[in-house]
């Protein structure tokens, strides 16, 4: 499994409750989305969005991560997306009551 963290300036422009809201509106679009294990939307204390995704592998990631998402990003929020990759190898999951890999 992968982990991405997608992060990107927000606009002085937006309040939190701003953000928020953008953030509901394109929560639909994630839902059942191939490779897409979960997401979570994230905001820093400094000026930064973005979202922390579990995906299956990183080539479902990748699909997705396209130009033309990147440009929406952008376009949304006044400032391209960077993307880091982390190879999740054992996650806990404690509302499932399990471990999930490390084999």
């Amino acid at each position: 499994m992968i982990t991405a963290f997608v992060q990107f300036k927000l606009p002085d422009s937006k309040s939190r409750e701003d953000v928020i809201e953008m953030f509901k509106g394109s929560a639909p679009r994630y839902r059942a989305l191939p490779g897409l294990i979960r997401k979570y939307y994230v905001l820093s204390g400094d000026g930064y969005g973005g979202g922390m995704y579990l995906w299956e592998s990183r080539e479902a990631a990748e699909k997705v991560y396209n130009a033309e998402w990147c440009k929406g990003i952008e376009e949304r929020f006044g400032a391209p997306p960077t993307i880091t990759y982390f190879d999740a190898p054992v996650i806990v999951d404690n509302l499932s009551d399990e471990i999930i890999g490390g084999t």
